[in-house]
């Protein structure tokens, strides 16, 4: 008989989230023989302002294969259009050059759509990783118009994979692995450490702090259909937490609209205010993001870190404005307006709690090898399991 060779599995990856979400894939993969990994980065992950997240990629052990320039700053509506065709553009032609048995993307960001865009017409089989789910922004539309282009679906969970059914997508497509992120989250519980001193390792400005007493972690991205309100978004989560009687360590927006203008916000409150209780972070490695996330007394924003790997380990959430609208939620969490008394009222009763049990909403923490196993056996062009 006849040795297959290997199938060529590339993925694009965008921003530091979409690593995070991923990266237990990309271990697995690397651990198929009969896989090859080709690895893209592209847009803000090659930025020194959010972190070069080549840096860490490269001290994970995978290799960059290519890079692809394609960000138009300008924090607003616009310059993601931009972005986005830019993208089309650019991955079009790498995408046609490697020719790749299948391309994965990831969630629901601009670059995502413009890779499954780039995909499907020049007919490379596209893989999504958590589709079906539902948010309270332009990421749902981008989200189901990439299920529409997508070939193979992994989905979080039932109700995503339900979701993925109405939209008429077959069932023999669809397959329900949890959601990658959540295998980080399940290696933190399962080897937690002595908690490590962020500021010494990653840097970052404010006043010097102590961590030892407890602390906050606060991430607040732009919602990109209420984009011209950002700045007055994050200054009422800094008024809210003004003089807390807590520490806090604040995490830069993601490069969507509205990033701008809560950078402004956020500079303008430390010109200001002069606080001496924040301290604040460019980025993170993944899994040193969970471990601080885990030892802290809870999280306040709109990320939806909150939703997913907070859910899974615990970790008190106090969830702001509509970005997160729609998605499943665990016990973890609290829903507030995007108000100052709403948000520190919050704060102070749902965040006094200690660890909430934690709930596999989005997975058990196997994603990533039932992804790649999946990648190996499944005939990307009829959609049916073989057994090789």
């Amino acid at each position: 008989m006849k040795k297959k060779s290997k199938r060529k599995i590339c993925i694009i990856i965008s921003a530091r989230p979409s690593y995070a979400r991923i990266k237990s894939v990309l271990k697995e993969i690397k651990k198929r023989k009969n896989l090859e990994l080709i690895l893209i980065l592209t847009a803000s992950t090659l930025l020194d302002r959010y972190g070069n997240l080549i840096n860490d990629v490269k001290k994970d052990g995978f290799k960059v294969n290519y890079k692809v320039h394609m960000l138009i700053e300008g924090g607003n509506l616009v310059t993601s259009a931009k972005s986005t065709g830019l993208s089309i553009i650019e991955l079009s032609t790498l995408l046609d050059r490697l020719n790749p048995d299948v391309v994965l993307t990831i969630a629901d960001r601009y670059e995502t759509i413009a890779t499954a865009i780039s995909a499907s017409y020049i007919n490379i089989p596209i893989g999504h990783v958590q589709g079906g789910e539902i948010t309270g922004s332009i990421d749902e539309k981008v989200r189901h118009a990439v299920t529409k282009l997508s070939n193979i679906h992994f989905v979080s969970n039932k109700t995503a994979y339900n979701r993925v059914i109405k939209m008429g997508e077959d069932p023999d497509s669809v397959f329900i692995t949890g959601c990658p992120s959540i295998d980080l989250a399940a290696q933190v519980l399962e080897n937690h450490q002595t908690p490590f001193n962020p500021i010494k390792k990653y840097g970052g400005v404010g006043s010097q702090i102590d961590l030892s007493q407890g602390y906050f972690v606060i991430m607040q991205h732009p919602v990109t259909t209420e984009y011209d309100l950002a700045r007055v978004q994050v200054t009422e989560i800094l008024k809210a937490v003004n003089n807390i009687k807590m520490p806090i360590l604040w995490f830069w927006p993601n490069v969507d609209a509205g990033s701008d203008g809560i950078s402004e916000g956020i500079r303008i409150f430390r010109e200001n205010e002069k606080n001496k209780n924040i301290w604040f972070f460019k980025n993170m490695a993944p899994t040193d993001f969970l471990r601080l996330l885990y030892d802290s007394k809870g999280i306040i924003g709109n990320s939806s870190v909150a939703i997913r790997e907070c859910s899974f380990l615990g970790v008190p959430a106090v969830n702001i404005g509509t970005r997160q609208n729609g998605r499943c939620r665990g016990k973890n969490i609290i829903d507030v307006e995007c108000d100052r008394k709403a948000i520190r009222k919050a704060i102070e009763n749902h965040l006094k709690n200690d660890k909430i049990p934690g709930e596999k909403i989005y997975g058990d923490g196997t994603a990533g090898e039932k992804i790649a196993k999946l990648l190996a056996e499944i005939d990307y062009n009829t959609e049916k399991m073989l057994f090789y």
